[in-house]
């Protein structure tokens, strides 16, 4: 089911003569303000900016034209960052502005959605020169009257699945680790060497000397290239660039697909697409996160955590757990449960969570969830009986055996887990039985 989202701003986003007004909507406040002054990079901030609004009004599975959703644009300390969606959740964009292409003071911390409209959208295609670009992210006065109808407000659906994105990103992308990086040369050179955006297939990208090269097999070492026309969005950035770095998690001969994140960087920003396993898979029915909504266990360390929590660009694990007085790996648990609201991202980059607070509510992420949904029904039911490392679940008409493996990982005898061998993250028969089992180091 999808719902409503309402923008409201106080006037349109706009290139005027004296600089860059990006116009903010609700989020910590009313149309707040997080940033004046000047972006270094003019040029290739206006390129990232596109580019992470060109992703937010695309679908790149069975392209249609659905309204744009809005970027969200997060101020901390030392850094901007921009966000967005596909509108099939297949791919996830991110620029962020670093302290060297910043050059003034985040004024307000937080997270809300930034107005990129069609004329802008022109106006930023036309930004050139190396000039400092002066910007302001809010507005100069925030109270002003909008008696006279100025207020811009557009309501647009915001499909469930696009919010459960968001929740299961940053589980992916902290099992990531770099994989390659290239000079933006050979950057272009391998770009314009991929398939057509039509191109469905799965392929693999491997390192070889200077460049890269594709594979349709996966090997040590390869990054999983899925639907390589969604790349698209890159090109633009790729004349401002210096390298190319592509992250994803480790794999073999014969893995199946999975997600990778491919990032430009031209010392000023960081823009970057993560790309889902397959062009029809959307991040949001991946079920990385699921184990992390699932864990009551961990609910009372998300809230101690999360209360610590600051607007420091990278998230301290080792710092939060002093001040928590927690050991790391409850503090990861932690940062992983505050993710699926919202509440912290991922930066493949930095290889460390960052502070945001959605301008959604989050909460859908679990509620919405069909497998959460069920597998809660489940327990409550008392569907589950365990027996040591297996588990016997009964529903109205099937009876399930799931099992628990010596790496924490389940199956189980349903038709879900045949189909999808655990790809997928875990059936509602074994999330069910995660949710009743034992706490780690206690009697089974």
């Amino acid at each position: 089911m999808n719902a409503v989202q309402t923008y409201r701003y106080l006037q349109p986003s706009a290139l005027r003569a004296a600089g860059l007004d990006l116009q903010t909507c609700g989020g910590p406040a009313a149309n707040p303000r997080f940033f004046a002054g000047f972006l270094t990079a003019p040029a290739a901030s206006a390129a990232g900016l596109l580019a992470v609004a060109e992703v937010a009004r695309t679908r790149y599975h069975q392209p249609v034209n659905p309204a744009s959703l809005d970027p969200v644009v997060t101020g901390s300390r030392g850094r901007l960052r921009f966000e967005s969606f596909s509108g099939c959740c297949g791919v996830y964009a991110r620029m962020d502005v670093l302290p060297a292409g910043l050059d003034g003071e985040i004024s307000g911390h937080g997270t809300t959605n930034v107005d990129v409209n069609p004329p802008l959208r022109e106006a930023l295609a036309r930004v050139g020169g190396i000039e400092p670009l002066h910007v302001a992210v809010g507005p100069d006065d925030l109270t002003v009257s909008t008696m006279d109808g100025s207020m811009v407000e557009r309501k647009v659906p915001l499909p469930g699945r696009w919010l459960r994105g968001f929740a299961e990103v940053h589980v992916l992308t902290a099992g990531f680790e770099p994989r390659a990086e290239i000079a933006a040369a050979e950057a272009a050179a391998f770009l314009r060497r991929l398939p057509a955006a039509t191109d469905r297939s799965v392929l693999w990208a491997v390192p070889a000397g200077r460049t890269l090269r594709l594979t349709s097999r996966p090997v040590p070492g390869a990054v999983c290239l899925a639907g390589a026309g969604r790349l698209a969005a890159l090109r633009g950035v790729l004349r401002h660039a210096r390298t190319l770095r592509v992250y994803g998690p480790a794999v073999r001969a014969g893995s199946p697909a999975v997600p990778s994140t491919w990032e430009l960087d031209t010392g000023a920003l960081r823009v970057s697409l993560t790309l889902s396993p397959e062009p029809y898979r959307g991040f949001s029915g991946e079920g990385a996160a699921l184990a992390a909504l699932a864990g009551d266990d961990v609910v009372d360390d998300a809230e101690l955590v999360g209360a610590l929590l600051d607007w420091d660009p990278a998230v301290d694990v080792a710092a939060l757990a002093d001040a928590a007085a927690l050991p790391d790996e409850r503090v990861r648990a932690a940062l992983a449960q505050l993710g699926t609201a919202g509440r912290v991202g991922y930066d493949v980059a930095d290889g460390a969570y960052f502070h945001r607070v959605m301008p959604y509510d989050a909460g859908r992420a679990e509620r919405d969830n069909p497998r959460l949904v069920g597998a809660r029904a489940l327990v409550e039911r008392g569907a589950v009986e365990r027996d040591g490392e297996t588990a016997t679940v009964r529903t109205d008409a099937e009876t399930y055996r799931v099992r628990r493996h010596p790496d924490g990982a389940y199956s189980c005898s349903c038709r879900w887990w045949a189909r999808h061998r655990g790809q997928r993250g875990p059936c509602r028969h074994a999330l069910a039985v995660s949710m009743v089992a034992a706490p780690v180091g206690a009697p089974s």
